[in-house]
């Protein structure tokens, strides 16, 4: 029953050529990392990877993808990995874009014996593709098949030599579904005991998972986004006002209530929690396994193991939790979640959005985007009004492909804040320092005027 092997190059004998590999963790938070760096040397090429992430340039996947050896990868965000852009716009590798929650629970089904599943996620976008959908009892879903690898690759943060694991904060992320889902699962450790080390209560993984386990020594541990707080807030641009996207932000958190459970894509809706009233108190949710996240650490302070969906060090508040990726996105797909907060390329009149593609030039991926627009109570945007470019965001039709058909509850901009019904857009407040005519000129979309605007809203 002892299940040690000495290191990573001897876990990973048996990897041959066309193997399906499954890489635990979630941007660099939770890799394999000795078995990443032992996998470089060895011969196997035209390897399939699950992956949440496409690793970076310079470590993990990226480098496997820069020496031609990953001949597809099944995932749902490529990150800042230019090596694997670059080899999917120009065909040199093949991709099966996968929502993150769709991603999460595909794996935990192959683990769990579940031949496929019915999901709101994807619906009416690409992602559907020539899937089975089904109505059921009024709402549209996609189905979905189980993944399962030939062998996948984990970490942990302690283990014993029966292969009981438990993981570290956000750590756990995907590696927790992916234990159960190989051929062969091998898992890398900080600490290796033996049995009764662990206390039985805290084992996240049984043994009866993992089939080849290893002591790492010291980790890297590297950090994707090092995000620490200032010393004192700064909250005014340089010419002593606020930033458009400070001006988005501030607004934007006036449609949040106290006690929502609130899920903040990154960029601009990260900044909300700085303009919270105080008797508003709301609980973050991010998709990689984290409730009741708090600001940014203080520099020296920062936790590799505590970061939020954008990949940037965050820290705990009173009352926090963790829990698995596919644990995650159940809160989302199970109405558990009030609002989601994000960006996007394009939002549509009839409440569509597109913020994950631009065919040809850009291939990004969806993250967890299509999840928590198809799972959140409401879903608001917030983003500038009109492009780099100076074109419209808010049209008629979106042209990209969609994140989400009809899903958007309310667009806020620098300018104004649009309320999706029914009906169409509603105007409902606009920046005193703008006028209805201005913003009809820099939205495509029609819209109706509400009977009297909030000329508070933006205050």
């Amino acid at each position: 029953m002892n299940k040690t092997v000495k290191n990573a190059e001897e876990a990973l004998s048996g990897i041959s050529d066309g193997a399906t590999l499954m890489i635990g963790g979630f941007g660099l938070c939770g890799l394999p990392e000795k078995m990443l760096e032992a996998i470089q040397n060895i011969s196997a090429k035209n390897l399939t990877i699950i992956s949440n992430n496409a690793g970076t340039d310079n470590y993990g996947i990226g480098l496997l993808i820069k020496k031609g050896r990953v001949k597809k990868m099944i995932m749902s965000y490529g990150g800042e990995c230019k090596a694997f852009e670059e080899a999917a716009l120009k065909g040199l590798i093949e991709v099966e874009w996968t929502p993150q929650g769709t991603l999460a629970e595909r794996i935990r089904a192959a683990g769990a014996g579940i031949g496929g599943f019915f999901t709101p996620t994807g619906y009416g976008t690409i992602v559907a593709g020539e899937k089975e959908t089904r109505n059921i009892d009024g709402k549209n879903y996609v189905f979905e098949k189980p993944l399962f690898a030939d062998f996948a690759l984990i970490k942990a943060w302690k283990g014993d030599t029966l292969g009981n694991l438990i993981y570290r904060k956000t750590a756990r992320n995907f590696n927790q579904a992916m234990a159960s889902a190989a051929k062969t699962v091998i898992a890398e450790v900080e600490t290796l005991v033996l049995p009764g080390e662990l206390e039985p209560d805290a084992i996240h993984t049984p043994g009866t998972y993992i089939d080849k386990i290893f002591q790492g020594g010291i980790y890297a541990k590297p950090i994707e986004k090092l995000t620490v707080r200032e010393s004192e807030a700064v909250l005014n641009s340089h010419n002593g006002g606020m930033s458009p996207r400070e001006i988005i932000a501030k607004a934007a958190a006036k449609l949040l209530r106290d006690g929502d459970y609130v899920n903040l894509g990154i960029g601009i809706p990260t900044l909300i929690p700085n303009f919270l009233p105080q008797d508003v108190h709301i609980v973050l949710h991010t998709e990689n396994g984290m409730l009741g996240y708090g600001p940014y650490p203080i520099k020296g302070t920062e936790d590799p193991d505590i970061i939020n969906a954008g990949k940037e060090t965050v820290t705990e508040l009173k009352g926090c939790s963790y829990f698995g990726s596919h644990d995650s996105f159940a809160m989302v797909r199970g109405g558990h979640i009030d609002a989601s907060v994000l960006g996007a390329m394009e939002v549509s009149e009839k409440g569509d959005i597109a913020n994950w593609m631009i065919p040809g030039k850009k291939v990004k991926g969806m993250g967890g985007a299509m999840d928590m627009v198809a799972g959140a109570k409401k879903v608001i945007v917030a983003m500038e009004h009109v492009s780099k470019e100076g074109t419209p965001k808010i049209l008629k039709n979106c042209k990209l492909p969609l994140t989400g058909k009809g899903v958007v509850s309310a667009i806020v901009t620098e300018l104004a804040f649009f309320e999706i019904t029914s009906k169409g857009l509603i105007l409902k407040a606009h920046h005193p320092e703008t006028n209805v005519s201005k913003i009809r000129d820099l939205t495509e979309a029609s819209f109706e005027i509400a009977p009297k605007l909030d000329v508070s809203f933006f205050q």
